[in-house]
């Protein structure tokens, strides 16, 4: 029997289509382990065949909003300019799978939770990397994250962070005031400008693997990069240096920072300035992508995070040329430990808006 929308059903049907592809892809005989997702419905399976030889399966239903050709697009051209994302063994994209190399499990959270002596060499490595990526044309066609498109992605943080911590809608006036405020700060401190450079999107240590038996900015293995977009040079470094899921040290943070305007060239001041706003942006989204798994979705474990952003947004607001966004984002409330529990309260409750 299956419930209101089939899910048993449609589970098992998902189910049975995995084995068929791994049997068509030569991996039927593998030994099938989950590994740590993220916050998409895609899932993650280590295979490791009887000879010991391993690979990824992801599952990326089609009907959940996934798209594996975007991945498989963005893999072939990062891995066509000498970069390591996973290769791709084998694929059904309409299906929605794909087989990957598997790059290991030395994560940079993983390597400097053991040796953080190591925290600010990988971080520097990490933005030669980013450095490469920028030397070369975006692919063509990628969707544009800038002055016009960002702000309304921020305003999440009212749409679902400040109405669960209110339990009421946020007042349009302030919405609107916030997204104008948010505009113009984007356009005067981080303008894109007519090249924008492909950024990838979630770069931080949980989507960065060390592997040191390759050479230069190939030792960086790279994952989950199929929301790539194009825009500002900017925008993955705040996300590696500002993680939402870990504390990164000054000096980690100033490894990457040097690095990055050593092999761009670019002007530290003017960096800083953009790396204020964009962080400030990427703060406020994630905020309210994180109000909105719990209270929608139910995963409460991103509550725990939210004092860590809303650090790294006080911080990113304190630069002097965002005085005006400050003063926009009044409304939010800190996530203090109240907040907090009203926030879990309510988790899994609230339905899509």
């Amino acid at each position: 029997m299956t419930g209101p929308a089939g899910e048993p059903a449609a589970a098992g049907e998902r189910a049975a289509a995995a084995v068929a592809f791994l049997a068509a892809a030569g991996w039927g005989d593998a030994r099938r382990t989950p590994l740590a997702g993220d916050a998409s419905m895609r899932r993650y399976e280590r295979l490791t065949r009887p000879d010991g030889s391993r690979a990824v399966l992801m599952d990326a239903p089609p009907g959940a909003g996934e798209d594996v050709a975007a991945f498989a697009r963005i893999a072939g051209h990062l891995a066509a300019i000498g970069l390591s994302p996973p290769a791709i063994l084998a694929g059904d994209i309409p299906g929605g799978f794909l087989l990957l190399e598997d790059l290991g499990d030395a994560l940079f959270s993983r390597v400097v939770a053991t040796a953080p002596e190591r925290e600010a060499a990988l971080y520097a490595a990490a933005a030669d990397v980013l450095a490469e990526v920028q030397r070369h044309a975006a692919p063509p066609g990628l969707p544009r994250l800038d002055a016009a498109t960002m702000p309304e992605q921020a305003a999440i943080a009212f749409d679902w962070y400040l109405a669960g911590a209110t339990g009421r809608p946020a007042p349009s006036d302030a919405r609107a005031a916030f997204v104008a405020a948010l505009g113009e700060a984007l356009e005067r401190l981080a303008p894109v400008g007519p090249e924008p450079v492909l950024i990838l999107r979630d770069y931080h240590a949980e989507n960065l693997i060390w592997l040191p038996d390759r050479q230069g900015p190939a030792r960086v293995g790279l994952l989950d990069f199929q929301l790539a977009h194009v825009g500002h040079p900017g925008y993955d470094l705040v996300s590696l240096v500002e993680d939402a899921r870990r504390d990164v040290s000054a000096a980690a943070r100033e490894a990457a920072i040097a690095a990055f305007v050593a092999a761009t060239g670019r002007g530290r001041a003017a960096l800083d300035a953009a790396l204020a706003v964009l962080g400030a942006q990427r703060h406020l989204r994630i905020l309210g992508v994180f109000a909105r798994l719990a209270l929608r979705d139910g995963k409460t474990r991103y509550l725990g995070l939210l004092p860590r952003v809303w650090g790294q947004l006080r911080g990113a607001l304190s630069h002097p040329g965002l005085a005006d966004l400050a003063r926009a984002t009044a409304p939010l409330p800190a996530p203090d430990p109240a907040l907090l529990a009203r926030l879990e309260a309510s988790c899994g409750t609230l339905p899509a808006h």
